[in-house]
């Protein structure tokens, strides 16, 4: 069955798929509480709301018998960090320059699941996207997909760090695959890379100085001492996974939805800098953009322009003096600020 399983999954459009028990991970709770009691999550209140059901995935579900992780490649055709040589333009992240992830993978969930549920009479499945307290990585790592590395992040040696991950809970009782190891070695490059020092050490993040945390999860104004640092970054951040040695590897993205829009792979600041509400819904329907809203997308923006040091940008900005919201006029009263200092 299980092997059978695995060829309709990657038939499906899955690169690997592993098998962990619901309670392969015991120390998931722990590490939770840990980062949580320390603050390292930042406003992300979801995290401590339902720590009972994300620590524990046997309480989750408790008919669950097996835990089916799989991954799906993403991987860009173009060096992600070349955009932050344009300070004139956006860097998004690319995991969001195509089609919403959420939508796609859900999908081919069903799909493997349905199939499932046709070859066991009685069998019962739920399936898990990003969306539900499920710690997808710890899962994946005990179903043998990859590891998290010094970045947190899951990688694989056959699949790099490019993929999206996705659970199907099942009743259905199917053998374990072995849980991989690190093998990270004395590497550091994702550590290193980082622009804001994210990682207070190897292994360990501060959700509270990502980028990707400050330009997505952050709500308000963003500390001082971070927006500089931010550079050109809007959306997410790719640098730690990028220069990850293991991407040598990595598996060739098999879904054409997930190829960079190309009004997304490095869009022009002043352009995105105008959008009200409704220009923003318009261009980012389908896009996880959307999901952050207008108001702290064209923050995220604005400090971007202030960070360029590109005056003819500031004309974009200074309108936004007034905005109704009142992180978007903070950030660009500091913009016009920045911008003045960083003139010759």
């Amino acid at each position: 069955m299980k092997e059978r399983l695995v060829a309709f999954a990657t038939e499906a459009g899955f690169a690997k798929v592993g098998v962990c028990r619901p309670d392969a991970v015991p120390e998931i709770a722990d590490r939770l509480a840990a980062f949580v009691d320390a603050g390292l999550h930042g406003q992300m209140d979801w995290m401590a709301e339902r720590m009972h059901w994300r620590g524990s995935p046997a309480t989750l579900w408790p008919a669950a018998r097996s835990v089916i992780m799989l991954a799906e490649p993403y991987t860009p055709e173009h060096d992600p960090l070349a955009v932050l040589e344009q300070p004139d333009r956006a860097a998004i992240s690319v995991y969001a320059q195509g089609r919403d992830y959420h939508d796609v993978v859900k999908k081919r969930l069903k799909r493997v699941g349905r199939w499932l549920i046709e070859q066991v009479p009685g069998a019962e499945i739920k399936v898990f996207v990003d969306t539900a307290p499920v710690m997808e990585k710890p899962l994946a790592q005990a179903a043998g997909l990859g590891w998290q590395g010094k970045h947190t992040n899951l990688l694989g040696r056959d699949l790099g760090s490019w993929f999206f991950l996705g659970a199907i809970f099942t009743t259905v009782e199917l053998d374990p695959d072995a849980a991989e190891i690190s093998h990270c070695g004395s590497c550091t490059a994702c550590l290193d890379i980082c622009p804001t020092a994210a990682f207070p050490a190897p292994y360990q993040l501060d959700a509270r100085r990502c980028i990707s945390y400050l330009t997505i999860e952050h709500k308000g104004p963003v500390a001082l001492e971070l927006r500089g640092l931010m550079g050109n970054r809007i959306y997410g951040c790719d640098d730690c996974l990028a220069v990850c040695p293991w991407n040598k590897f990595a598996v060739a993205g098999r879904d054409a939805r997930y190829a960079a829009r190309d009004d997304l792979l490095a869009p022009p600041l002043a352009e995105l800098a105008r959008l009200d509400d409704a220009a923003f819904r318009a261009r980012f329907s389908g896009s996880p953009i959307k999901r952050i809203g207008r108001d702290r997308f064209v923050r995220n923006v604005v400090y971007a322009i202030g960070n360029s040091g590109d005056a003819s940008l500031i004309g974009a900005v200074s309108p936004l003096v007034d905005d109704p919201d009142l992180a978007v006029a903070d950030a660009a009263r500091w913009a016009i600020s920045r911008s003045k200092e960083m003139s010759p």
